[in-house]
């Protein structure tokens, strides 16, 4: 199994975009247990990727409860990057 943070990335080399939500519903089954399975976890995770040139803003929207949703894709070059970095 991989660390959370790889897996992360990982999802964004599979999807067209996705949010803290999207990822946390597509990871929930293998690292719903893990202690830093949980949303601001996953956004700083997100952040993170995104300062560092990995991911970037697709767009955002606000949800059912009036949070805001950010959406992020991993353009070409941050696709290739942690698809060479991270192995399936």
């Amino acid at each position: 199994m991989q660390p959370l943070n790889y897996a992360i990335l990982k999802h964004f080399t599979k999807v067209g975009e996705a949010c803290a939500d999207d990822v946390m519903a597509a990871l929930k089954d293998q690292y719903g247990h893990f202690q830093a399975f949980k949303k601001p976890s996953i956004i700083n995770a997100l952040m993170t990727a995104e300062a560092n040139g990995l991911l970037e803003e697709a767009r955002f929207d606000m949800d059912p409860a009036d949070e805001l949703r950010v959406y992020y894709r991993a353009h070409e070059e941050g696709a290739t990057t942690i698809n060479r970095y991270i192995k399936d």
